[in-house]
Order: structure tokens, then C-alpha cells, then sequence
């Protein structure tokens, strides 16, 4: 616990006043984001040895690790607008922590496992409880105002870069002596952060703002449908999506990239992940309020996704592993997108579905994730012949950029349309 209250001191916490945000409210929400992603950030160095434990053929366990993924993956789809739902019928406190509870438990239970099946089986119940994520952003778009709502959604943005600035260091030294020691410190976190949420959290949602739960509004196929006929923000649904995909790209075939390209060790790819999470704590943690003060949401997002684009072109051309990091460092813009996009949508809806809404947005990058993972280490897999140095090894990466210039493209015509920009 007493970890969680350093935490709880960030100095971009402490900019937050009860004229934008409840101090006490954003704080538990802020750490519980924080938790998910620093769960997700302990595994990542040991999962793949964890299921190497249990099969030890190299095709085997490539196929095991990737069902394992996609799994999760599938069932953050199909429950994160059903958890939504369930917030906007019965607050979003209850829900919140049940899911941590149900957080914490599963960490502990992958330590306890006898075989792929059952870390098949408890890494996809994993999955259900990932939708706490989407209660998160609904608890913060309750308690933010509509022109702030940006700057909050950023705060948990940050959140996930400091997860991702801490996780995998963590992961990688325990995980030396133990593999099971990442998964005990994750759920002794999250059922810690149990207990400081039951009695410091408020509730978010007012009796008079609930809505009845129906399992038609909670199916995410009908929520995605919802957005996309959302007045004035529908079309920005593809945005998103693709924005996903390109992200997820990144993610899953970042690691293995560069080894194959530049022999980087596992100590060099955790110093990548650090520079990743730094520059999304200092963009949306510190100046993004002040930045999108001045260009507003829809330049953010513009911005944001262009910046986005030659990055992730860059990385493909890169003949050396030191402008990586050069291009991590100087890719700040793109790390505006997200939370500008959510806030969109935010405030597009009803305050009666925040919860639907953002659980609907959850599911789509958690689809997006299964489809970048599956696609990306694919088509990563058919280059990985070629020599060191052959510009091929980037297919991943231009296929991401390529993914992302059509969102680009989308974004800026439907804001031109919407006369949000000239």
C-alpha cells in the first residue's frame, strides 16, 4: 500500500481541483487503471515463458501464447459493454470493484494452474474483468466537465503509460528468480486496491442518471452500431478502430521486430517500453489539457494521427536500433488521440450511457488487438527470412502506417464536413 500512495502523489494528480474533478474519486480510478496496465506490463516479460513450461515445442508454444491472446482479447470484447451496462444500471462503484476483486483473483489463480488448457481457461475469465476499464472512463466522464473531459480522459492515459514504465521492469527481475512472483505481486495489488476503493470510493452516478439494463444495449455489436449513428461523431468509430489496429500492430510485433533487426536483448526492449511510457506520462499527464486548450479535439486528433503516421513509417526504415528510441521520444503528438477521441464520444451520449459507451469503445480496441496480433506476428513471420537490414522486416510497421493514414484521411473529412476545421 504504501507503493499506491506514491502513486497517489504524481504531480500530475495533484493539478487536479474540485472544480474539474473529485480529488478522492479520480484518484482511486486513476490507480485502478493504473493496476490493469501494470498487471498487463508484470506478465508481458513472463507469459510467454509461463506457457513455455508447459509446452516446450517452439511451434506449440508460439500457437498456445497466441490463443491465450486472442482469448483475452474475445472475451474483453463480448463483456466490456455488458460491465458498461451494468455501471449505468447499478453505479459505478459496486461494478468498479468487483472487477478489481475479480482482477486480483485471476492473477493469483494463473498461479495456480497444472496445464495450458486451465491458463487458457483463466487468462480468457481475465478477459471479463479487463471491462473495469470501461467503468473507469464512464466514473471519469461522470464526475469531469464536458470541456475538460479531454484532459481527464488523459490523466488515465498517462496512467497507462506509467504502468508500462513500471510493469515490465518489475516482471522482468521477478520474474529471474520466479515466474509465479509477477503474478503474486499483481494480485496482491489489485485486492490491496480492493480494500482502499471500499472505503474511500464514492459513488459517481446519481439514482436519477441510472438506466435500466438491457442485454439488446449491452450486446457490442449493437453498441458499435450506436456509435457509429452518433450525431456529428458516428463516422469517427472507423477512426478509432483503425487508430486500434495500428496501435495493437505496434504492440505485438514491437519485440520480436527488433530483434530480428537489430539483436536487441530483452534489457534493450524494456528501456523502449520505459521510453513509450514516459512520453505518454508527459504528454497526456502534463500538457495535455494546455494543448488541447489551444487546438481544441479535433486538431488533436488530426495532429496527432499524422504524427502517428510518419512514426510508424520511420520505425520500418530505421537501419539502427538508436532511432527507435529517437522516434519514440519525438512521437508525442500521437499520444493526443486517444483520449481527444474518447471525449468525443463522451460527450456525444447521453449521461445515462456513459457506461454502455465506453464499454463499447473498450470492446472495439480489445477486437482490434486480437485482429493487429493476428495479422501483424503473421505477416512479421512470413519477412523474418530475410536478412538483417532488409527494409521487408517493417512490413508490420507499414502496414500500421498505412492503416493509420486511412483513419487520418477519415478523420480529416468528416471534420471538414462538420466545419470543425477549415
Amino acid at each position: 500500500m504504501l507503493f499506491l500512495c506514491q502513486v497517489r502523489k504524481l504531480p500530475f494528480m495533484s493539478e487536479l481541483n474540485h472544480t474539474d474533478l473529485v480529488p478522492t474519486n479520480i484518484r482511486f480510478v486513476l490507480i485502478t487503471v493504473f493496476l490493469d496496465i501494470l498487471g498487463m506490463g508484470l506478465i508481458i516479460p513472463v507469459l510467454p515463458r509461463l506457457v513455455e513450461s508447459y509446452t516446450h515445442q517452439p511451434d506449440m508454444q508460439a500457437y498456445w501464447y497466441g490463443v491465450i491472446v486472442a482469448a483475452y482479447g474475445v472475451m474483453q470484447f463480448f463483456f466490456a459493454p455488458i460491465i458498461g451496462a451494468l455501471s449505468d444500471r447499478f453505479g459505478r462503484r459496486p461494478v468498479l470493484l468487483i472487477c478489481v476483486f475479480g482482477l486480483g483473483l485471476n492473477f493469483l489463480m494463473l498461479t495456480m494452474v497444472s496445464s495450458i488448457f486451465w491458463m487458457l481457461v483463466v487468462r480468457a475469465i481475465g478477459g471479463v474483468t479487463a471491462g473495469n476499464l470501461s467503468v473507469a472512463s464512464a466514473y471519469i466522464a461522470d464526475v469531469s466537465s464536458p470541456e475538460n473531459r479531454s484532459k481527464a480522459l488523459g490523466k488515465m492515459g498517462a496512467m497507462f503509460g506509467l504502468g508500462f514504465i513500471c510493469g515490465p521492469i518489475l516482471g522482468g527481475i521477478l520474474g529471474e528468480t520466479d515466474l509465479h512472483y509477477p503474478f503474486y505481486l499483481a494480485a496482491a495489488v489489485s485486492l490491496g486496491n480492493v480494500l482502499y476503493g471500499y472505503f474511500s470510493l464514492p459513488e459517481s452516478l446519481s439514482l436519477t442518471h441510472r438506466k435500466a439494463f438491457s442485454l439488446g444495449s449491452a450486446n457490442p455489436f449493437a453498441g458499435l452500431s450506436g456509435l457509429a449513428h452518433l450525431r456529428h461523431v458516428g463516422p469517427l468509430v472507423w477512426v478509432y478502430a483503425f487508430t486500434m489496429f495500428a496501435q495493437f500492430t505496434l504492440q505485438t510485433t514491437w519485440v520480436l521486430s527488433t530483434e530480428l533487426r537489430f539483436g536487441w536483448t530483452p534489457m534493450q526492449n524494456g528501456f523502449a517500453l520505459f521510453c513509450v511510457g514516459l512520453s505518454s506520462v508527459v504528454m497526456q499527464g502534463i500538457f495535455l489539457g494546455r494543448y488541447i486548450k489551444r487546438v481544441g479535439d479535433a486538431n488533436a486528433v488530426l495532429f496527432g494521427l499524422a504524427s502517428s503516421c510518419i512514426a510508424l513509417s520511420m520505425y520500418g526504415l530505421a537501419q539502427a536500433g538508436w532511432m527507435m528510441y529517437a522516434l519514440i521520444l519525438c512521437n508525442l503528438l500521437s499520444f493526443a488521440t486517444g483520449p481527444a477521441l474518447q471525449a468525443m464520444f463522451s460527450k456525444a451520449v447521453d449521461v445515462r450511457s456513459q457506461g454502455t459507451a465506453m464499454g463499447s469503445l473498450t470492446a472495439l480496441a480489445s477486437i482490434m488487438s486480437v485482429a493487429a496480433t493476428l495479422i501483424g506476428t503473421s505477416l512479421l513471420g512470413q519477412v523474418s527470412h530475410h536478412a538483417k537490414g532488409s527494409l521487408i522486416l517493417g512490413a508490420p510497421f507499414f502496414m500500421a502506417a498505412t492503416v493509420q493514414f486511412v483513419a487520418l484521411n477519415l478523420a480529416y473529412r468528416h471534420f471538414q464536413k462538420q466545419k470543425v476545421i477549415r
